[in-house]
């Protein structure tokens, strides 16, 4: 039941590191993130997936709320192509990826995994770090990045529903 997944999915800063992710479980999680909608069907999306040691280490020394790196097994950096969006859905691409963002974290927590959403956009000072160390051309925005590993400590629920947050109109 997506609710369960929903109320289940935490944000994971701690890792056991020796735990594999592997890369079937990587595609379910990049599969899940695909079948997000998106302005017009654009499909604004590209994936990066790091499993180098030294790219993960590198993430950290630029972007300091990164540091649950050090016990993840891989992260995710998820892009938009800018040239893909044009006409009605031009500039929606932060939705369309936070679209996308969310299934991967759900998909993650059907798999037993943990995840952590990183923001990258839209700080520029992040965006022109991460088109450099990843070499990426100016189309394509780093949005993005997303922790993946096993959890290494049991985490309690931090989402609640807010009534007073709630307007009604009938």
């Amino acid at each position: 039941m997506i609710i369960k997944a929903i109320k289940d999915r935490k944000s994971v800063r701690t890792y056991v590191p020796e735990t594999i992710v592997s890369d079937e479980q990587l595609k379910e999680l990049l599969e899940a993130a695909m079948l997000a909608p998106s302005a017009c069907n654009s499909r604004p999306w590209e994936f990066i997936v790091i499993q180098k040691r030294d790219k993960l280490d590198k993430i950290m020394t630029i972007h300091s709320h990164t540091q649950m790196l050090k016990t993840a097994n891989c992260a995710i950096l998820v892009c938009a192509d800018l040239n893909l969006q044009s006409g009605i859905s031009e500039g929606f691409f932060p939705q369309d990826c936070g679209a996308v963002t969310q299934n991967i974290l759900l998909q993650a927590t059907e798999l037993g995994l943990g995840t952590c959403w990183c923001g990258i956009y839209p700080k520029e000072d992040k965006v022109k770090a991460f088109r450099s160390l990843f070499e990426l051309p100016g189309n394509i925005v780093p949005f993005c990045v997303i922790a993946v590993g096993v959890p290494a400590e049991e985490i309690g629920s931090r989402g609640f529903y807010e009534a007073g947050k709630v307007k009604w109109v009938k």
